[in-house]
């Protein structure tokens, strides 16, 4: 079964947590000092959150549970009118996954993954690794890689 994804940046953490704990009724199932998600069941949805100095909607996506529906959701994605990027297996948002990125007409970047495992780093693109440029409080560029924004 497929779970519908949004990944919101905010300017203050804590008091989004608050918001979305209780617009949600439902603690955060992850909660890092950078970040927080929510895996509800009512609605069916990954629901992140992390520190931005911009806020706002970062993407939306997909989910998936096995390799079969990421499969067919990669087919999905090849029969759109839109150049995809295959990030295969990187580290985002303190998960290992399988991933494929595609904006649509308006320019808003779809992600669709298969998470595999957990990590300890937030992320920072194939390797995992975040870029020395990035300040220790300032998140690495997972989330979308940077060439999706040749493709908008």
């Amino acid at each position: 079964m497929k779970r519908l994804h949004v990944h919101v940046g905010v300017t203050d953490l804590d008091q989004s947590i608050a918001f979305y704990s209780n617009l949600f009724a439902s603690a955060p199932a992850v909660r890092k000092n950078d970040y927080a998600k929510w895996m509800l069941d009512d609605p069916r949805v990954n629901f992140a959150i992390s520190a931005r100095p911009d806020g706002g909607v970062r993407h939306l996506g997909i989910q998936v549970e096995t390799a079969q529906e990421l499969g067919e959701v990669y087919a999905r994605l090849r029969a759109a009118d839109a150049p995809v990027i295959e990030e295969g297996k990187t580290t985002c948002c303190y998960a290992q996954s399988e991933k494929s990125w595609i904006s649509d007409p308006q320019g808003v970047a779809w992600e669709t993954f298969l998470t595999t495992g957990e990590s300890t780093t937030y992320g920072g693109g194939a390797d995992g690794a975040a870029p020395e440029s990035h300040a220790a409080t300032k998140p690495p560029p997972c989330c979308a890689p940077a060439a999706l924004e040749s493709v908008v």
